[in-house]
């Protein structure tokens, strides 16, 4: 009886130093979570007949109205520029006629979102505080209970209401002559970020990916964010 009174309290003590260890890696997960780098994912699909060679490697945009006299709008039209260069396009002059003609478009809607998820909290307890003694299992005594052992995380349901914007980058690259469209991209991105201006960056990036790309696959680009 005597051997067995000290293996049942030997378990016990397991047990409990068990519970004690998925708490901690529930903290240490939690914590690994919050202080993960921030991204942009974004979901880039692209249609192209890219030729494989292109004689006419300069460019144009062509704008509305409205858009030759949006701050805005040209602010976007840059980063798209800067891609283009950086892919081996050429600005056309004014006074040259472009081989191929730019257009983009954008847009961003929001929406509240109300999700229910899983929280892990602590029961409460204190952590216990035993002088370290010799026994026949270490310097610990698992024959003493503690009234103040920490006990297993204890799941809880909160409701978390936020707003998402859901934003999307439409841009297609056409011949300049008979106006075919040479490469159509379409860039989703959704996020809490209310900035339009502060993701346009990475969607751009995110439409040349691998120019230009396979054709009619849909792919997820994700980028690093920089504040």
């Amino acid at each position: 009886m005597e051997s067995l009174s000290k293996y049942i309290k030997l378990l016990l003590f397991f047990m409990r130093r068990r519970a004690y260890v998925a708490w901690v890696l529930v903290c240490c997960i939690s914590l690994l979570t919050a202080c993960a780098a921030p991204t942009i994912k974004s979901e880039v699909t692209v249609f192209h007949e890219w030729p494989a060679d292109v004689a006419q490697k300069t460019f144009t945009f062509e704008r509305s109205k409205d858009q030759d006299n949006n701050l805005e709008y040209r602010s976007y039209e840059n980063l798209v520029r800067a891609e283009l260069l950086r892919l081996g396009f050429r600005e056309a002059d004014v006074t040259a006629k472009p081989g191929l003609h730019v257009n983009l478009g954008y847009a961003v809607e929001e929406r509240d979102v109300r999700v229910v998820e899983p929280v892990a909290i602590n029961p409460g307890w204190a952590p216990p505080m035993y002088a370290p003694r010799w026994t026949p299992y270490g310097f610990y005594d698992p024959f003493f209970a503690n009234p103040f052992w920490y006990g297993p995380p204890i799941m809880q349901y909160r409701d978390v209401s936020y707003r998402l914007y859901k934003r999307r980058l439409h841009i297609v690259i056409a011949r300049v002559g008979d106006g075919k469209k040479l490469y159509d991209v379409t860039v989703n991105s959704e996020g809490q970020n209310p900035s339009l201006a502060a993701v346009m960056p990475y969607m751009v990036r995110s439409a040349f990916a691998e120019f230009p790309g396979k054709s009619g696959v849909a792919r997820r680009v994700e980028l690093p964010f920089q504040e």
